[in-house]
């Protein structure tokens, strides 16, 4: 209940969290024991002139992370129906992970260069005019390119970079066994999936001083750190910190089929 005491506690904290890159930040004294702050301002803390915890929860803005400037459309399914009524339709099936997408707007095919227009955009109701994240939908071009799972649309002069060594922060996951330098996992990017190998531990981060650890040999559990993958064919990425869903991977053990890792792109050439 101390002015003193609950001062301290924000200014270390705040020094911590601009390491964290966290820029928006609220401190509130609260007990949760007796309820001082939660619901109505506590008389035990007169010296503090802030909102009570809900009603500042209740007047938060959420802003939107989404990315609608970069096109990106994974594909995730290719729809082929065996139908004398359409014979030739051909529709790619996904979830936009960012930018929006219109009939008549011109698209490039990853990893191909293949060009085409937008023909359609089709959801589970109807046609739309315009197809944004996160909605799944069917999208049909007007010329005859071959897609498939894991190909991308995005537009001529904004493309993602196509990579096979991939600079990333994983979050580890695995209780049995730690990653190390050499091992060999399934990574998922958007809808592809590929192999990969650590060619390289950066270093591994102190989580309760965001130190590096340069002469880390493995990440264990809920450890994170710097690692540098090689993978087997190209993935279309983006830095996380511009795109989440296009700069955000996992880590799969093919052994055991578990998720071991979350990963985040961190740097890509030129950006």
């Amino acid at each position: 209940y101390a002015e003193d005491v609950f001062e301290r506690i924000r200014q270390e904290f705040s020094e911590f969290a601009t390491r964290l890159r966290v820029g928006d930040l609220t401190f509130i004294p609260v007990s949760a024991l007796v309820g001082d702050n939660v619901v109505n301002r506590s008389e035990r803390m007169p010296w503090f002139e802030g909102a009570p915890l809900l009603s500042h929860l209740e007047r938060l803005h959420v802003a939107s992370d989404r990315n609608l400037v970069d096109v990106r459309f994974p594909v995730q399914y290719v729809l082929r129906p065996q139908s004398y009524d359409v014979v030739d339709y051909r529709g790619y099936a996904g979830t936009m992970a960012s930018g929006v997408l219109k009939p008549g707007d011109e698209v490039v095919a990853l990893p191909s260069g293949f060009e085409s227009t937008i023909a359609t955009i089709e959801t589970a109701d109807g046609p739309v005019d315009e197809a944004y994240p996160p909605m799944a939908v069917t999208i049909t071009l007007t010329d005859d390119i071959d897609l498939s799972r894991g190909d991308m649309l995005c537009r001529r002069h904004n493309k993602p970079a196509m990579l096979q060594d991939i600079d990333a922060q994983i979050c580890w996951m695995d209780e049995t066994a730690a990653l190390a330098k050499g091992k060999r996992y399934a990574i998922k990017h958007t809808s592809r999936w590929a192999r990969a190998v650590v060619k390289e531990i950066s270093y591994r981060i102190d989580i309760n001083t965001l130190h590096r650890v340069e002469d880390a040999s493995e990440i264990a559990l809920n450890e994170i750190g710097r690692i540098q993958l090689r993978v087997t064919q190209p993935l279309f990425v983006d830095p996380y910190g511009s795109n989440r869903q296009t700069g955000a991977f996992i880590l799969v053990d093919e052994g055991t089929n578990k998720t071991v890792a979350a990963g985040m792109i961190m740097r890509v050439p030129g950006g």
